[in-house]
């Protein structure tokens, strides 16, 4: 394993596996984390993906992502902060992406991979449901337009929108389902 780049978020990795004929194979990841030896990789969480959602509306972000130099609909994400919990993280985030709060959390599910393609990155997914007004307190980097959408929106927006994986997973199943696949 040889790390090859290292920023504020992101540490590039080479890594030299042996394939199934014996023969050298090299593969490029990259992480949140530093790593001293290929065992450590994808045992921790970077961060949370909140699925909220208020009344028979669940919420989305229209934003702007640079890795596909577009506009996607994604769900309200972020990493979690030094000494910070995960119940934390997702308030905090919720608040910074939406102007939004955390009425209640209905379930917190463990890590699961964004890209395992590409990354170990992974985080918590917290479902919740959400209240307030929006009023995102975004970062000069980020361009983020919350939106509650019904199943009628959800249903045109699936037909004609750019979503991330798992904001259309979560957008198609509301439509077939409603709420009560959250709760």
């Amino acid at each position: 394993m040889t790390k090859n780049r290292d920023t504020r978020f992101l540490k590039s990795y080479t890594l030299n596996y042996t394939n199934t004929e014996g023969n050298e194979k090299l593969y490029e990841m990259v992480s949140n984390f530093d790593y001293e030896k290929p065992e450590e990789i994808g045992q921790k969480a970077s961060g949370v993906v909140i699925v909220g959602f208020c009344g028979e509306k669940l919420l989305l972000l229209r934003e702007f992502r640079m890795g596909v130099n577009q506009f996607i609909y994604n769900m309200p994400a972020g990493h979690l902060e030094e000494g910070e919990s995960i119940e934390e993280c997702a308030g905090r985030e919720l608040r910074e992406e939406t102007g939004l709060y955390i009425k209640k959390i209905c379930k917190i599910l463990p890590p699961a991979y964004a890209a395992p393609d590409l990354s170990d990155s992974s985080a918590w997914v917290v479902i919740a449901e959400v209240e307030g007004e929006f009023n995102p307190q975004t970062e000069a980097d980020e361009y983020i337009q919350p939106l509650l959408a019904d199943r009628k929106q959800l249903e045109k927006l699936l037909e004609t929108e750019k979503f991330s994986g798992r904001a259309q997973l979560m957008a198609y199943f509301f439509c077939k389902l409603g709420k009560k696949l959250l709760v």
